[in-house]
């Protein structure tokens, strides 16, 4: 109620009631407008959050759908080959993983084998496979020191297409395949390798590679991912040409780090192991010997963890070395076609799942020679 005094006919608002009142206009008039609780961040400690209607003295509802987990794919298919070339062959090959139709492929060193032709390698590989095909590379000994190419230029011409990567691409790297919810963690390593410098990088127990080689397989276990699939140029244990120029001790590591499929090239054939590892029978892997008791697995259905198979798949392109039957080293292996025995060109074909990564080399056109393994869970 307002207050009024009459004076002379006229009236007027009292002193002090119209101090009131003003300072109740002032009251009511609007302030700085106040903006709605954020939904992007919880409200500050001064903001009263918003409470979802219900019964008295209830506790809010809780949210009714949650941020959907990744859901990891049924499987993941790729292929893996190297000593490709420019040649009939290499586009033979290169045919035969156009129509497997994979996801991507591992490129297991040695491309152009000549310099300055690098950029027509990336373009038979892109005319065969598209332009953002993942062709992933790592080095072979042809590249890596300028003289029959060079791997910047291959890396240049062919990048990365696999998100996530970690490493330098083209020397080493690795990657988990898919991105969210994988199966296969990829490391690719260029043990054996000499560089422009006319030194080979340091694989040594101990050194910053093999720790980073060991940690890459240690983080795919504490990630639970599935599978790991090591790749690099130079193989270890052959019936071919080479000598273990990937190291004996590195080879250990992968077996010791239980790697369940090493892919190499360089030996221009196709050879692949039992599942081997080390144990009491077996203190150590030993080249140019033969150990019983580093067989794990000799059939071709194996257990995921029991050890790890090698498969040298230098059947890419460019012509074909013989392999040994008499090597000391051959009871280790179950399958091998060569110049002189079985002669095919092809590409591995793997599939992996959750519980299962199977194999299979595939033969180029006018070549019969076939092998399939398979690893699974227990």
């Amino acid at each position: 109620m307002t207050a009024l005094s009459k004076h002379g006919g006229g009236s007027r608002l009292a002193p002090a009631t119209s101090l009131v009142l003003a300072v109740l206009l002032t009251a009511c008039q609007p302030g700085p407008p106040v903006p709605p609780p954020s939904s992007e961040s919880p409200a500050s400690p001064s903001t009263s959050a918003a409470v979802p209607s219900g019964p008295a003295g209830s506790a809010p509802a809780a949210p009714t759908t949650a941020p959907a987990a990744p859901t990891a794919p049924a499987a993941v298919h790729f292929t893996a080959q190297g000593d490709i070339g420019l040649g009939t062959g290499a586009r033979e090959v290169l045919d035969t993983i156009s129509s497997l139709r994979p996801e991507l492929s591992l490129a297991l060193g040695d491309f152009s084998y000549e310099a300055g032709r690098e950029h027509e390698f990336c373009d038979m590989v892109t005319g065969k496979l598209g332009g953002d095909f993942p062709y992933q590379v790592v080095t072979g000994n042809h590249e890596s020191d300028g003289h029959d190419g060079d791997i910047a230029n291959i890396v240049g011409c062919l990048p990365n297409r696999l998100p996530g990567l970690q490493g330098e691409y083209g020397i080493q790297w690795y990657a988990d395949y898919p991105e969210r919810a994988p199966l296969v963690r990829f490391i690719m390593v260029s043990p054996g390798i000499r560089f422009h410098d006319g030194n080979t990088l340091d694989y040594s127990r101990g050194s910053e590679r093999w720790r980073w080689t060991a940690a890459a397989l240690d983080g795919a276990r504490s990630r639970k991912i599935p599978w790991t699939v090591v790749g690099m140029h130079t193989p270890c244990l052959s019936v071919g040409k080479y000598e273990c120029q990937a190291g004996r001790d590195f080879t250990n590591l992968l077996i010791d780090k239980k790697a369940d499929l090493v892919l190499t090239g360089h030996d221009h054939n196709y050879q692949r192991t039992h599942q081997l590892g080390r144990g009491q029978g077996c203190p150590a892997l030993v080249p140019d010997t033969f150990s019983g008791g580093c067989l794990t697995d000799s059939d071709s259905a194996m257990v995921k963890g029991s050890g790890t198979v090698f498969a040298t798949v230098g059947t890419g392109g460019v012509g074909l070395y013989e392999v040994n039957d008499q090597d000391p080293e051959a009871p280790y292996f179950a399958a091998w076609s060569g110049k002189n025995r079985d002669a095919a060109l092809g590409t591995l074909d793997v599939t992996a799942t959750a519980d299962r990564l199977s194999a299979r080399f595939v033969p180029a056109a006018g070549y019969t020679f076939t092998d399939s393994f398979e690893i699974g869970r227990k």
